[in-house]
Parts: C-alpha cells; structure tokens; sequence
C-alpha cells in the first residue's frame, strides 16, 4: 500500500480525497494555486506545495509543477479527482515515467476510451449497442454524405473531452457546416483537439450510468446504475440511484454491457459506462469515464462501498474483496449539485466571502464540501461548491429528505442554485420519474 499519495485537484474533491487517505493511513501532499492559498485542501493535508498562478492552465494543469511536487514531497502517488489532468493520458503516462503510480486506468486505456471515435469502434467489437453515427469527419463533403445517411436531427460531437463541451445540435442540413465548425473550434480550445464525428440524436431519452470497480487481475464488478437525466447544457445538476426507470431485467442488460465494455477496453480501477435509454428500454453507449465521477456518492450511500479507497486499493495492486454476487443496492440516494451561480440570472457565476454558512444534518445526510465560514470563492474555476447528498429507504422518503436538508442549507455571501434545486424536487415529472434530459431546457 502507498505510503503517501499527492492529490492532483482542488475544491471538495480533494478534500474528499485526503479524508480517505486520513482514514487509510496515508499521509497526503495538496497542490494549490495562488488563489487557493487558504483552501480547504491545502490545511487538511499533511504536506502543500503551491505550483502557481491562480488561473487552471498555469497550475492544476501544469503537469511539470504538479510531478516535481510529487518527487520534492516523496509522493509514491498521485490521485487525480476529476476534471483537470484526471482524463489526461500524457499525465498517466508522464506519472509512469516518473515512478510514480497513476491512481485511475493505464495511459492507453484512458487514450483509447478518450477518443470517442476509437470507443465507439471498441463497444461495437464488443457487441455493446452504440448510437449510430460516424466515425471521425475528414471534410464538409463527408459530413455532408453522412448527414443525409444518419438523418437529421444530429449531433456534432468532440473526439476528445467531455463535460458537455464541443457538443452541437444540427436540426437541418442548412445548419450542418456552421455547428461543425463551431464544435471543432470549441473541442480546440478546450481539449487541443479539433475532430469530431456526427452521431444520431435520440430524443427524447434518459441519461443513464452504470458505475464500475475492476481490479488488475481481471475483476469487473458492476455497482448498480446512476440516473443522469437532470441536466442544463449537458451538465448534470442532479443524480439518483437507483434510477426510476429501470427494473431488475433492464438493470441486469445494462450491466452485462457496461462490464463487456469494461472488459474490451482492457479496464482497470474505477469507471463509468453511461448509456442513452429511450421510452422503449433500448439503451445505447455514449461514452466511458475513465476516472471517478462528480455523483459518486451516491454509488458509496446505496451499496455501503466507499470509491475512492477502492480506488488507492487498486491502483496498488489490491484485488477486489468481493463478487458481483456480493453487490446488493439498498435504498434510494440523491444528489444536488450546489453551484455558485443565479438561476434568476441567466445562470451567472458568482464568486465572494461565504459570510454565513449552516451545512444540514441528520441521518443519512451529507454534505461534500470546501466550504467554510469566511472563506472566499475564487472566480478563476468550476462553479460546483458544494453536493448535498441524502440516502433513505424509498425513493419517496430520499425526496423529502433532501428537501428538508436543502432548507437547512444556508450559504450566504454568494449566489447559488439550491431553490432551483427545490423546484425540481417538486415538479410533477421528477416525482413521477419520467423526466428526461430535456428537463431544463427552458432554462437557458
């Protein structure tokens, strides 16, 4: 087992991290930048090292300064949360180089998963269902031929990335080149990668997940399905397990592909097949997340597994303590994303001195967080503070218990989107569970 292990994130992630490092017996190192000096990241490690400027691009993603901060501290590991360098394969690869242990899947596999093209080809090998689509686009003739073929409306996808971005929908073929260009543009700026492929838009579905553990000696474990569909351009606000719209023979289908998945891709340590499901139970793969997920915990409050350890465990070398046999899903958990942002204002970041901070309690209740009273929210990053998460028997007591929950959460000193949060709690369509991820698309 590692010894110490460098976390290569910030916020309530990596806060997450080093408590279950502190519960492991693992001595931790944080990195921050300039504007994350008081973080409270930076005070819960045993060891810090600042590695530079306040904006992303000149600290948590400067791979240099994050690597020469692991071989300084002695750091025999490095967890990358999620976002940032957590899909980076050159990260996993220069981490290898170093001697220094990558806690998520091997470089090639991350590549592989990465390049939503080559994921596609490897799901279709496999015999898992894939929307259908192109692979990736080598001019505006070819776009123009597929298009017709696939048939509209459609979806221009980034090769690279994630998180909803270099993502652009095409109703008709006089939009076709604009949105091409439009999303490979976007896909360049974010990802440094450009390419993308078309792929039929299937309306109206849910946006459903199934969480994996798979260790280095051939392991693949399935722990149950996450509901996805709550979203607002393509980012989630809101997740729950097990998801309403899913029975006992759905849920055995879509394990059995997520873990064919995982097997094909040569997978190792935890992962996320998300799969699209149309009113009919037909689900299609969109993608694999080579990394932990930001709705993780409600995996952990639903089968008593804690990820993250499983995480360290197998990136050592552990095997896996249990069968799929051993996998039992209790209750229903939900998850709200409290972001620092005003609904009533087009959704506007916002930033400032938490003035007043009140974090609910009770059973069952959870609040993951770097939050604390005076501390400043800085302007420079992602605009989730906070994931309020609750566990109960039925899905119907989940539900007044995260509404109780959220009326006991007070945040003062910025803008944030937890009365958004009550009113989809309370809408008719997420009571019934039939809502999809078209949800929010009034709220532009």
């Amino acid at each position: 087992m590692f010894s110490k292990i460098l976390i290569a994130n910030r916020s309530e992630i990596a806060v997450r991290v080093i408590r279950a490092c502190k519960e492991m017996g693992i001595s931790t190192v944080a990195v921050y930048s300039e504007a994350d000096r008081d973080a409270l990241h930076v005070h819960l490690a045993d060891e810090s090292v600042c590695i530079g400027a306040p904006p992303a691009k000149s600290s948590y993603l400067n791979m240099g300064a994050i690597l020469s901060a692991a071989v300084v501290t002695g750091a025999e590991a490095i967890h990358p949360g999620y976002g940032l360098l957590s899909e980076n394969a050159r990260f996993a690869e220069l981490c290898a180089s170093c001697g220094i242990a990558f806690i998520g899947p091997p470089a090639p596999v991350i590549a592989r998963m990465g390049d939503k093209s080559e994921a596609r080809q490897t799901m279709i090998a496999a015999g898992v269902p894939v929307i259908p689509g192109t692979g990736v686009l080598s001019s505006p003739e070819e776009a123009k031929r597929e298009a017709e073929s696939i048939g509209y409306p459609l979806l221009v996808k980034a090769r690279a990335g994630g998180g909803g971005r270099g993502i652009r929908l095409v109703s008709g073929p006089e939009e076709l080149e604009r949105q091409v260009l439009a999303a490979a543009q976007e896909a360049e700026s974010a990802f440094g990668d450009g390419a993308v492929y078309l792929e039929k838009r299937l309306f109206p579905v849910k946006h459903v997940e199934m969480q994996l553990l798979c260790d280095k000696h051939g392991s693949v474990v399935c722990l149950g399905e996450r509901e996805c569909s709550l979203q607002r351009k393509n980012q989630k606000l809101l997740e729950e397990s097990p998801s309403p719209a899913v029975d006992e023979a759905l849920r055995a289908r879509m394990a059995d592909a997520a873990v064919r998945a995982a097997k094909a891709a040569a997978y190792e340590n935890a992962g996320t097949v998300e799969f699209l499901l149309d009113r009919d139970g037909n689900f299609y793969f969109m993608e694999m997340n080579t990394r932990l997920q930001v709705e993780h915990p409600v995996t952990e409050m639903v089968t008593g597994i804690d990820l993250v350890k499983w995480q360290i465990r197998i990136a050592a070398g552990l095997p896996l303590q249990f069968t799929q046999a051993d996998i039992a899903v209790n209750g229903c958990a939900i998850e709200c994303r409290i972001n620092a942002e005003d609904p009533d204002k087009g959704f506007l970041p916002s930033c400032g001195r938490i003035t007043l901070l009140h974090i609910p309690g009770g059973p069952w209740v959870r609040l993951d967080t770097a939050l604390y009273q005076e501390y400043v929210v800085p302007p420079y990053y992602d605009s989730m503070i906070a994931k309020l998460i609750v566990h109960a028997k039925t899905r119907e007591e989940a539900i007044r218990k995260m509404q109780a929950a959220l009326c006991e959460l007070v945040i003062e000193g910025v803008a944030h989107n937890g009365a958004l949060q009550m009113e989809i709690l309370e809408d008719e369509r997420f009571r019934a569970g039939t809502y999809t991820t078209d949800f929010l698309s009034d709220r532009r």
